[in-house]
């Protein structure tokens, strides 16, 4: 009996350790087999990775091109925005400053606005609106006695000597005072402005025991509007310039009394930034009174 359990027992023993050795195989082959996707898989995930840097690089670039594509767009608006527009001989306004111009024309009268047949009416319009309702001359006597007026890039506001002197005298009437504060209030708001006032008169011969000639009688009473405006309403003197221009420039021929009153006037040449100066005229309310 015992010599038959021993080749049975044996026998057992040959039969586990041949299973075995089949499942270590099996095993081996699998383990190599998931070594072999895994390294496969590893690689493909390199490249996958390599690929998707690539793409977020030529988006990246993309996107910096499309951006540098709008700076240029913004570049371009701004400077098509400050474009200058030619008027008379003289480049004077930008776009952005003719479309505000525009919308001062829209309040303008009609009438007026019928009789402006260039650019360059249009401006001095605009302009003369803005600056009247700035000044807020409606409030003045006579306020039709104040003029204004464009050449080239200067900006001239022609008073009548009725409104600021009696005859023969230099001496600012006490009733020009609130005209004379509100060009004062002018200045002040732009300190890159030059101001020059212009005396000038008519032809007859003038001499008195103050006065000498035209010529002294027109530089006599631009200097007295400057040491108004500088003394009294504490416009920069540096920004002022009195100039005398006698008889010889006159608006129309001194063949009457009345060419001869519209000779005798006083001019403030304003020489600014014309579309710095629109702009200024534009955006701000009507100074108070």
């Amino acid at each position: 009996m015992k010599n038959l359990i021993i080749p049975v027992v044996a026998l057992s023993l040959i039969a586990t350790s041949c299973v075995s050795k089949k499942k270590y195989a099996a095993l081996e082959s699998q383990y190599k087999d998931t070594k072999g996707n895994l390294q496969k898989t590893t690689l493909e995930k390199e490249e996958l990775e390599s690929k998707f840097a690539k793409i977020e690089s030529r988006v990246a670039n993309y996107n910096e091109k499309i951006n540098s594509l709008k700076s240029d767009n913004v570049a371009l608006q701004n400077e098509n925005d400050v474009k200058l527009d030619m008027v008379g001989n003289a480049a004077v306004i930008s776009n952005k400053t003719r479309e505000s111009m525009r919308e001062t024309l829209s309040k303008v009268d009609p009438a007026l606005l019928a009789e402006a047949k260039t650019l360059k009416d249009s401006l001095n319009l605009a302009i003369s609106y803005n600056l009247k309702s700035k000044m807020n001359t409606e409030d003045l006597n006579n306020s039709d006695d104040i003029n204004i007026d464009i050449d080239q890039t200067v900006v001239m506001i022609s008073v009548s000597d009725k409104l600021l002197f009696n005859t023969t005298s230099y001496r600012v009437k006490k009733g020009a005072f609130k005209l004379i504060e509100k060009l004062a209030n002018v200045i002040k708001s732009e300190p890159s402005m030059d101001v020059m006032i212009e005396g000038h008169t008519d032809s007859r011969t003038i001499n008195n025991v103050t006065v000498q000639d035209n010529w002294d009688l027109s530089v006599k009473r631009a200097t007295s509007i400057v040491r108004l405006l500088e003394n009294k309403y504490n416009v920069d003197g540096s920004q002022l310039i009195a100039s005398g221009r006698g008889s010889t420039m006159p608006l129309v021929e001194n063949t009457s009394s009345e060419n001869r009153a519209k000779n005798r006037r006083t001019r403030i040449v304003i020489l600014p930034n014309l579309d710095k100066f629109f702009a200024l005229l534009a955006n701000e309310k009507p100074l108070e009174q």
